[in-house]
């Protein structure tokens, strides 16, 4: 099974995306739009206090008629962020986003953000991985090299 780490790497390590919780909701559904990310790390400094996703913009934004202009980062995030290490393997952060009715991991590595996993990136890679095994398994039935 693979890792964090793993995945991470296939993604391909770019910029990590953040934003502070003094901004408006509005600027951080315009960065993950821009971005194409569903969720964003809530960063003071290089400190991460919380997660912002689009689904806390459409339970505590959209449904309480909130302007997201006027709405600060902070009115909405989640604070309680569950993370994960690099060295996790995916099946345990499937795991941990069932358990936890949640979409997006904060990867954290000796106290700073390295990256941001989506339940989209880890079935992929476990899809991939089957499909892997699956086309192992074939040849070795046909007796191929």
């Amino acid at each position: 099974m693979k890792t964090v780490h793993e995945v991470l790497l296939h993604k391909g390590r770019g910029e990590i995306y953040s934003i502070a919780p003094i901004r408006s909701v509005y600027e951080a559904i315009e960065m993950m739009s821009d971005r194409h990310v569903g969720a964003l790390p809530v960063m003071i400094d290089d400190k991460l206090v919380g997660v912002v996703s689009e689904r806390d913009y459409a339970r505590k934004v959209i449904l309480r008629d909130k302007s997201s202009k006027q709405t600060r980062v902070s009115e909405i995030m989640t604070q309680d962020v569950v993370t994960v290490t690099s060295h996790d393997r995916l099946a345990d952060c499937v795991d941990l986003m069932l358990k936890h009715h949640i979409r997006h991991l904060v990867v954290v590595d000796e106290g700073s953000v390295a990256g941001m996993l989506s339940l989209r990136d880890l079935y992929t890679e476990i899809i991939d991985e089957q499909a892997e095994t699956i086309d192992q398994l074939e040849h070795y039935v046909r007796g191929e090299q």
